[in-house]
């Protein structure tokens, strides 16, 4: 498998379920969006804030820039859900290009970084790479578990959904 390729998927998938998400989310009233529904975030706000913060203001930077910022994951980065829903669609939108700049041999080396404890780490970069991408899908599941809560309608998010939209383009 080619790794460059596959993370182009994933990072296309994702871009694809949060612009879906959000679509789904923009129906809520602002008291269902911020009320506390039990996730681990507490609200679907909470939460998108918590992809904001995770996958963009610090697993992004630690790709593409080779730092660790210290933020907090239950930070509110952005207040203002309408600049949030932006800011995850630009965010999402960043990934591709970044994916594109790396040469295949970057795929089997290592990511090194400093933990939110300040501890150096270092793990085998294309893993470190699937769990963001697997860290956002399971916190889009849970805002989809909120929604079904809240009655309201949830999105088809699995990737397979996203690949037969794209074989069906003409």
């Amino acid at each position: 498998m080619d790794p460059q390729a596959h993370f182009q998927t994933l990072a296309r998938y994702g871009a694809w379920a949060t612009a879906r998400l959000l679509d789904a989310v923009a129906a809520l009233d602002d008291v269902d969006y911020r009320r506390d529904v039990g996730l681990f975030f507490k609200s679907v706000h909470g939460t998108l804030n918590h992809l904001l913060v995770g996958e963009h203001l610090l697993w992004f930077r630690r790709f593409a820039e080779g730092i660790s910022p210290m933020v907090k994951l239950d930070e509110e980065a952005e207040p203002d859900r309408a600049r949030l829903a932006q800011r995850l669609l630009n965010g999402a939108a960043r990934w591709r290009p970044l994916i594109e700049s790396w040469p295949v041999e970057r795929f089997d080396g290592q990511l090194s970084y400093t933990t939110m404890r300040g501890q150096p780490a270092t793990l085998p970069f294309a893993a470190t790479l699937a769990h963001v991408f697997n860290h956002g899908t399971h916190h889009r599941g849970q805002i989809t578990a909120a929604l079904t809560r809240l009655s309201q309608p949830c999105p088809e998010l699995d990737l397979v959904y996203m690949l037969q939209q794209e074989q069906a383009k003409p």
